[in-house]
């Protein structure tokens, strides 16, 4: 299930929505990413997302039917915001369930290898002397992604 939304989410609510009533469940694995105060030694006040509509969506499915065909997962969520967030907020949210632990971990660590680099999302962060900055996506992002790339 893949959301692109504007409104905080409850992460123990979510993940209960996914896994109640699932005794086939044996392993759920959850990732968080949240606004932090400072990127790259630079200090920051707040972030905002960009994304294209119906195409960030489309991107993300792509992202996880290329997990669930790598690995046994019985349900996947990616939850990712856009707009402006403050510090604090959860930016992003990957949840994995499968049969066994491993399958879960691989492909909660292979949704959001790919989210970092390859999900069409534009951010920007500002600063306290409101300077809003562009954000590339950082040189250990993508040699993390090459790891899961079959052309390695």
């Amino acid at each position: 299930m893949i959301r692109v939304q504007r409104e905080k989410f409850d992460i123990g609510a979510e993940i209960e929505a996914l896994t109640t009533g699932r005794t086939d469940i044996g392993a759920v694995v959850s990732f968080t990413g949240l606004v932090r105060d400072f990127n790259d030694g630079n200090k920051v006040t707040g972030l905002s997302l960009e994304h294209y509509p119906g195409m960030t969506e489309r991107e993300l499915a792509k992202i996880e039917d290329e997990a669930r065909g790598r690995w046994d997962i019985q349900e996947c969520l990616i939850i990712h915001r856009h707009g402006k967030m403050a510090l604090g907020e959860p930016i992003v949210l990957v949840v994995t369930a499968s049969p066994h632990r491993r399958d879960a971990f691989e492909a909660a660590h292979f949704l959001m290898d790919w989210l970092k680099t390859k999900a069409p999302f534009w951010k920007q962060e500002m600063n306290a002397s409101g300077e809003v900055n562009w954000v590339n996506e950082r040189e250990s992002d993508l040699e993390a992604a090459k790891r899961w790339s079959s052309d390695t």
